[in-house]
């Protein structure tokens, strides 16, 4: 059997409900995941929960509830989060499963045999939120660094010899460069080691709760060394087979747990018992909400599922699409190097601006363009090298970042290759190759096409819904390969193309929630009848030069068309005008299918106050004639003209 890629992701503590913090560590194990198996790795993926200690056994008992049960139904919830968000884990592992205890004693025993263990007496005071013990010095007004009520504590228990591993960690790291990143916090890490390690107390009074102290009825393991034992107990140790998922090529923390924990206490345990480290300790920031960080403890918490539900029904989309937001909003956001914030606003923006906008955007026009120009079906021709070029760019920045466990930076390289394209289609306007007969017109497009289908590819670790719908769009089956992305057998010439559907639909960041409070909606517009055009109009007032200089007419080119939802004479338009989207509902239904107007430039009034017809903001008008029926004759420039130009 060939040797597993692992994937490890630090558990949480389930006293409380999961948030999106606890969430983030999971997805950038599972992104991470993702990507080893394109690139063709036996990937094994590990997550849990982290359910002994005495913080548990006391939110239990707040409760009322057996401890057993309690932790039971808080894991099932983290394990429907964890289903519902896609973490595409192999294993889930509970500490209190019974091949975590083994281990855990196995592990202890081992360090005793190996004389790293010793018992002594420990006093000091006890954080019971975080389960750590502090010195009083380390204490800020009488509590502990996290601002948590402690408790003073003195008991006999058994101590890790952690002081002795100090020369090997530094070491070790100097020798493995990629063994902690980020690079600042490997520099924590090193500070920390060198100012001295010291001893730590492994054990604690058994409270009814915890894994027992092999022949010590009276102690229990300390959470935090049980619990970091997970990692080989998944793995398999001390079971035979346990060397084909271990060592792991990475794990995945939060940045608090780093430094005390995975850098120095992990690493020194396995250097304890003989085993070899993992590859790689990766650690993220926090995610602040107001400023603070997400907090199950003061109730500061935003709720995964919960918030893809509401974005569900604002946004118009299925809740599997909502979750993919979500997976995108904290992978693109999150930070390595420092923390992130969190606001609905943020939230609602950068959906609108990566997905809605770049990305369904790229999409669109490409398959649009295509059914308009080439009849729907992937042309047989050369892709341009400059496509070539900016799909190997993608992916060469994409593996740059993962090699790091840059998640953010990977996000970044498939945005990019995104908005490179509808950069690509304003350059090479396939609309005026048309209008020429240009023959680059095949090539532009078998481009375009190409470069969506290799987005896809990239944006698959991120938004694995959203991908599968955009490969159902080009008709082919959702890339599992890396080799796939950018290759011209990924998108076979002759491909009959469906048409082009909405994924991700614009969101109105005007209207508010539901349950918030609104204003009683405006009289609906009354669309004006049809008028005949008059043998000869009377003039009824005469304008000066300064009043018409007041409108800004400017040329426009349409990248988007649709009907307005609810009616049968408008349409809904996005334009391209001074380098900015502009959206613009015009009575032009009867007229103008939508897909004749795509890539056509148009005149409008760019400075007209936005106005909302049939609960749609409209952000300015185009300007047309009108014929016999009383229908509208857009009008446009003679020939192409800069988008942005003034009509004078």
């Amino acid at each position: 059997m060939p040797k597993k890629t692992t994937v490890c992701t630090a558990i949480p503590y389930v006293n409380s409900v999961p948030h999106i913090g606890n969430i983030l560590t999971d997805l950038c194990g599972d992104v991470t995941a993702r990507y080893f198996r394109m690139r063709g790795d036996d990937v094994f993926f590990q997550v849990g929960t982290d359910e002994n200690g005495l913080k548990i056994k006391e939110a239990a008992e707040k409760e009322g509830r057996d401890p057993h049960e309690f932790v039971a139904e808080i894991t099932g919830r983290f394990k429907s989060i964890f289903v519902a968000t896609r973490i595409s884990y192999d294993d889930f592992i509970r500490t209190t499963d019974p091949r975590h205890i083994k281990a855990s004693q196995a592990l202890f025993s081992k360090l005793e045999e190996n004389g790293h263990v010793f018992l002594g007496v420990y006093e000091g005071w006890y954080d019971v939120s975080t389960e750590t013990f502090f010195r009083e010095e380390d204490l800020v007004d009488g509590k502990s660094p996290d601002g948590n009520e402690v408790r003073w504590v003195s008991e006999e228990n058994y101590f890790f010899r952690l002081s002795s591993f100090g020369d090997q960690l530094l070491a070790h790291i100097e020798a493995n460069p990629n063994f902690i990143v980020p690079s600042n916090r490997k520099n924590e890490v090193i500070s920390f080691i060198k100012q001295g390690l010291r001893d730590i107390s492994i054990t604690r009074k058994n409270p009814g709760w915890g894994i027992q102290v092999p022949g010590r009825e009276d102690l229990v393991i300390y959470v935090w060394f049980d619990a970091l034992i997970n990692y080989i107990a998944s793995a398999g140790w001390p079971d035979a087979g346990w060397e084909k998922k271990w060592p792991a090529k990475v794990q995945w923390v939060g940045k608090d747990i780093l430094v005390r924990f995975h850098a120095t206490l992990w690493p020194a345990m396995l250097l304890g018992i003989g085993l070899p480290l993992f590859e790689t300790v990766a650690a993220h920031g926090w995610v602040l909400l107001g400023g603070e960080k997400i907090s199950k403890s003061k109730g500061q918490v935003v709720r995964p599922l919960e918030l893809a539900e509401e974005f569900s029904a604002k946004a118009g989309i299925s809740q599997d699409l909502a979750v993919d937001v979500l997976r995108h909003y904290l992978t693109a956001t999150m930070s390595m190097e420092g923390d992130s914030s969190f606001t609905y606003e943020d939230f609602d923006q950068r959906y609108n601006s990566d997905l809605a906008n770049d990305l369904g955007n790229a999409l669109n026009r490409t398959l649009s363009m295509a059914h308009k120009f080439v009849g729907g079906v992937v042309p047989d021709a050369d892709v341009e090298a400059e496509a070539v070029v900016a799909i190997q760019r993608a992916k060469d920045s994409f593996v740059a970042a993962m090699v790091e466990y840059q998640i953010p930076k990977a996000n970044e390289a498939a945005m990019g290759l995104v908005r490179f394209l509808n950069k690509y289609i304003d350059t090479r306007a396939p609309w005026a190759l048309a209008k020429n007969s240009d023959p680059a017109l095949s090539s532009v497009l078998r481009s375009m096409l190409l470069t969506i289908r290799a987005a896809e590819g990239l944006m698959r670790t991120f938004i694995p819904i959203g991908a599968d719908a955009v490969s159902a769009q080009l008709n082919v089956s959702p890339t599992t390969h890396w080799d796939q992305i950018g290759s011209v057998d990924s998108l076979p010439v002759g491909t009959q193309l469906n048409q082009p559907q909405p994924i991700f639909p614009r969101l109105d960041l005007n209207k508010k929630m539901e349950n918030q409070e609104t204003p009683a909606p405006a009289p609906k517009p009354i669309e004006p009848k049809p008028q005949p055009v008059a043998a000869k109009e009377v003039v009824t007032s005469q304008i000066t030069i300064e009043d018409f200089m007041k409108v800004d007419l400017r040329v426009a080119r349409v990248i988007e068309a649709e009907p307005a939802e609810g009616s049968d004479k408008l349409l809904k338009l996005q334009l391209d005008v001074l380098g900015e989207k502009r959206q613009v509902v015009a009575g032009i239904k009867a007229n103008y299918d939508p897909i004749d107007l795509i890539g056509r430039q148009v005149v409008m009034v760019f400075n007209l106050k936005p106005a909302k017809l049939r609960g749609i903001e409209s952000q300015g008008m185009l300007l047309a004639a009108v014929d016999g029926a009383g229908g509208a004759i857009l009008l446009q420039p003679e020939k192409e003209t800069p988008e942005g130009a003034k009509v004078r």
